[in-house]
């Protein structure tokens, strides 16, 4: 067993930063450790247009911490209204590294996604010929679906056919929760990839519900049966590159999770690192987290990895805040619930 690892400094394939104070105060809980991150596009209002992207990027990098080399990946939000032309424009001068698609109603701020998949046709087909790779949020959002069903009913009926209707379309399928999500992507072939959260590797239903509602452990999708957190540990743990670290980590104040109709997220930016590397230990795969954090990504959006590297190491428990104070109101930190020994040395 070792007690030092040296990794090339990890990427977050899919996280949020909100906007304003929010921005500013969680922001460098990423910019610490990550070199690169795809940014949600699913603010109020949505960043849905190449002016809006391009203004985004410029709120994030004023926010950023001075001396920082982070890099923001932007994306844009599906709409049925999207613009080939906007869209086509925004990838080929490298401003956006992919698009979002938020089936509407399926989580935080989706109001403004698709409900007719038809009316995007166009719009995937287009990204199928250039390359641009489609971010899908998989869970269908009919009142009759079981929520914790959403994800394998949204691959067969959603999916699955915009796939076998598009050939060549890249798909990262975010945050998978299921099984049947780990198998589809592993079974997929070279043109599909999925992100694994680290709260996801942790935390079962169990954990959200026995014993009372635990609020900061309520996140979308939600998290399933212990079998499948089993089989997303595989996954990550196996060293297959369809798999990528994507946080999903998901500020929101207290005041907000608390409230009678809480937000779902989990803030995970600040302690992602640590938990990790006791995942993989506790898996006996810690010569396979640097894949799973720093170069299955770039290798499927075909990006260069990053050349510097960070340094973990085992030892005390790291002393990690409860809470980030913003502007808005405290964010709880996610808490893995057992104490964290590795220590991420930059």
């Amino acid at each position: 067993m070792t007690d030092r690892l040296t990794i090339l400094r990890p990427d977050d394939w899919h996280l949020h930063l909100r906007d304003g104070e929010m921005l500013k105060a969680v922001l460098p809980e990423t910019a610490r450790h990550f070199a690169r991150a795809i940014i949600m596009p699913n603010l109020v209002p949505p960043v849905v247009t190449a002016a809006d992207a391009a203004d985004y990027r410029d709120r994030i990098m004023w926010a950023k911490p001075k001396n920082s080399d982070f890099k923001p990946l932007m994306t844009l939000y599906l709409t049925e209204d999207t613009q080939v032309r906007d869209l086509r424009a925004a990838a080929e001068i490298g401003l956006i590294t992919a698009v979002k698609l938020y089936p509407a109603g399926a989580t935080t701020n989706s109001q403004s996604g698709v409900r007719d998949f038809s009316k995007v046709t166009r719009v995937l087909e287009n990204m199928a010929q250039i390359g641009l790779p489609l971010c899908v949020h998989g869970e269908v959002t009919d009142n009759d679906i079981d929520i914790f069903d959403r994800e394998a009913v949204f691959i067969d009926r959603v999916l699955d056919p915009i796939r076998r209707d598009i050939p060549g379309l890249r798909v990262v399928m975010e945050h998978i929760t299921t099984s049947d999500g780990a198998d589809y992507v592993r079974e997929g072939g070279d043109d599909i990839a999925a992100t694994i959260t680290t709260h996801h590797l942790v935390i079962n239903r169990n954990h959200i519900l026995a014993g009372g509602i635990k609020p900061h452990y309520y996140c979308l999708p939600v998290a399933k049966r212990e079998e499948h957190r089993v089989a997303l540990r595989k996954a990550a743990t196996s060293g297959d590159p369809s798999y990528f670290l994507g946080t999903d980590s998901a500020p929101h104040t207290d005041a907000a999770k608390l409230q009678p109709c809480g937000c779902a997220g989990c803030f995970t930016a600040t302690n992602t690192l640590s938990i990790l590397a006791h995942v993989f230990e506790e898996e006996d795969a810690l010569d396979r987290l640097e894949g799973f954090t720093s170069r299955h990504g770039p290798a499927f959006y075909r990006l260069p990895v990053n050349e510097d590297t960070i340094t973990l190491e085992k030892g005390e428990p790291v002393e990690y805040p409860a809470q980030i104070e913003t502007g808005d109101g405290p964010v709880t930190l996610f808490d893995p619930g057992f104490p964290l020994h590795w220590h991420v040395r930059v």
